[in-house]
């Protein structure tokens, strides 16, 4: 029998190359974005069902709670079943903390960490009522182990995703659902070229200044990470080899962090 997932933030990116990294492994895949991300969601769900896997395509702001209600159900119905849940939709910004509005704070946290809890807490209750356990796994960072200027309140949602990774392990163990998430380091793209036009701007540097920077002085492996790095992270997490690993956020940044 197949196995169904639901990958948010899915129309770019990180999301993007999960979502087609797990219909690559035979999974059906529900994607999400928000409605301005249309084009590009439906792009994915084209991809996949060329694949010959079910998909759905959901828009759906993970930080409205009835929405991420809706959109959990609609995709249990439409796929068969919800098996594996990533909550990868995020947003980022780069601005000292003395210029960072509350309205800012808010934003990064409403997406970040309220997006990442509400996708927990009703994939949780699909995967309960089903009865047959399953994988959810969310987007924390390297941000949420160690901070850096510029980045204070990204860090702090950041942060937050570890701990309730870690309760929500601990709280569905007994339902046979791991939890888990995924750290990136410095991932090429359209979020974090926005952050390096953004230092660009505060620090008086070149654009391409952060990623030289890295990938020169403080990636290891002396490359910037690529979406399909992260993915096949996921596909880890998705699969029944990680079925005995829950609570964990998983650092995966070629060698910046070392914890």
């Amino acid at each position: 029998m197949s196995r169904n997932a639901l990958v948010t933030g899915a129309a770019r990116g990180i999301g993007r190359a999960i979502a087609l990294r797990l219909a690559r492994d035979g999974l059906n895949v529900a994607v999400n974005d928000i409605k301005r991300s249309s084009s590009g969601l439906n792009k994915v769900h084209q991809e996949i069902e060329k694949m010959g896997r079910k998909s759905v395509a959901i828009t759906a702001d993970v930080s409205v709670d009835k929405e991420v209600e809706t959109m959990m159900q609609n995709a249990a119905k439409e796929l068969g079943s919800l098996d594996v849940v990533v909550a990868n939709a995020g947003i980022a910004q780069v601005n000292p903390i003395v210029d960072i509005t509350t309205e800012d704070w808010d934003k990064i946290f409403a997406v970040n960490t309220r997006g990442v809890f509400l996708c927990y807490k009703e994939a949780a209750k699909v995967m309960i009522a089903q009865g047959t356990g399953g994988k959810i796994i969310g987007a924390c960072s390297i941000a949420g182990y160690t901070s850096g200027p510029m980045v204070s309140h990204y860090a702090a949602s950041k942060w937050g995703v570890r701990g309730l990774t870690q309760a929500a392990a601990m709280e569905w163990a007994k339902h046979k659902i791991t939890v888990n998430a995924y750290c990136p380091g410095v991932v090429k793209t359209a979020m974090t070229d926005m952050a390096d036009e953004e230092l660009t701007k505060i620090q008086g540097k070149q654009k391409g200044d952060m990623f030289k920077s890295y990938e020169n002085e403080k990636i290891a492996l002396g490359r910037i990470c690529k979406p399909e790095d992260i993915a096949s992270l996921v596909s880890y997490l998705a699969s029944q080899d990680s079925d005995y690993m829950t609570g964990q956020s998983i650092i995966i940044d070629g060698g910046i962090v070392f914890s």
